[in-house]
């Protein structure tokens, strides 16, 4: 927790840092918390510290909310991503804090990064309505059938969020999960998880159906093997595990057929153009075929 400074002759209100699951924020089953500091080593506060009890709980949550989110209409999804981005907009200052604390550099910085966020958000939210027109087809057949395709959401994703981007980042490893009409059980950056914590309270206020994200802070070597292994998660994105574990992660993934986005040698840089590439990776392609003049 931090302390904010007393106001007034006012006794300071303490914030406890909790995990987002279910649309709630429960502290970790396990009681842990762990330091966070800044980048001068300085201490900002304690976060909870998940163990594998709360990652079962995630999925839980995750897998309850997929039929829901994922059979609501793509305009529906936009527009609820749309006041993600909206909600953000309104806390614009405080994540400029976060993020300023979480990563140095100047506040003029920090703000550029929060709009980027901001703006991927509405670049996503965007997609909801496009990605069957973009990746769809109706395929050419020989006789008299019909044959289209058409991506379908792939379920629930685990996501182990970048390391050095502790929102924009972030924002652009969920957001396509979401766009997509899957649901995410995301492990927050392990260093700088603050900024994650505050777009935990966000979504709870945006419309986003509890449990379509669920953020989990602590360690990331601790929790990612559970995830990965997990029977009732669909897909993963190892983009910020560590290096060491890695390897782990996809032969566990590969024990119950997961999707698995690799870890890139480097983390890529959240302030370039995203494109289209996550929310391909989050969709099945569905084939239909149909007798047409009989």
């Amino acid at each position: 927790m931090t302390l904010s400074p007393p106001t007034d002759g006012r006794l300071p209100v303490a914030k406890t840092f909790k995990l987002y699951l279910g649309g709630a924020f429960p502290r970790s089953e396990s009681g842990r918390v762990y330091p966070v500091s800044d980048t001068k080593g300085r201490l900002l506060a304690h976060a909870a510290q998940a163990s594998r009890k709360d990652v079962r709980d995630a999925v839980g949550a995750a897998r309850g909310a997929f039929g829901g989110w994922s059979g609501a209409t793509a305009y529906n999804r936009g527009q609820v991503l749309y006041r993600v981005a909206e909600m953000l907009q309104a806390r614009h200052d405080q994540f400029v804090d976060d993020v300023l604390a979480a990563e140095g550099g100047t506040r003029r910085k920090a703000s550029g990064l929060v709009d980027a966020a901001i703006d991927r958000w509405v670049w996503y939210a965007g997609w909801t309505d496009k990605i069957a027109a973009v990746l769809g087809s109706v395929n050419p057949v020989a006789g008299p059938m019909v044959n289209w395709s058409a991506p379908e959401p792939t379920g629930v994703v685990g996501v182990l969020a970048p390391q050095a981007s502790s929102l924009l980042g972030l924002v652009d490893v969920v957001a396509p999960v979401l766009a997509a009409g899957c649901t995410a059980v995301v492990v927050a950056s392990q260093e700088r998880p603050l900024p994650a914590v505050g777009l935990g309270e966000v979504l709870a206020t945006s419309d986003v159906p509890g449990g379509v994200v669920n953020i989990l802070t602590g360690s990331t070597a601790e929790l990612a093997p559970w995830l990965a292994a997990h029977g009732d998660v669909h897909a993963l994105d190892l983009v910020g595990a560590p290096e060491g574990i890695a390897v782990e992660c996809e032969r566990a993934a590969a024990g119950t057929v997961k999707r698995v986005l690799p870890r890139p040698a480097t983390e890529p840089d959240p302030v370039r153009v995203p494109g289209i590439s996550r929310l391909r990776a989050f969709t099945e392609i569905k084939t239909v075929w149909h007798p047409v003049g009989r």
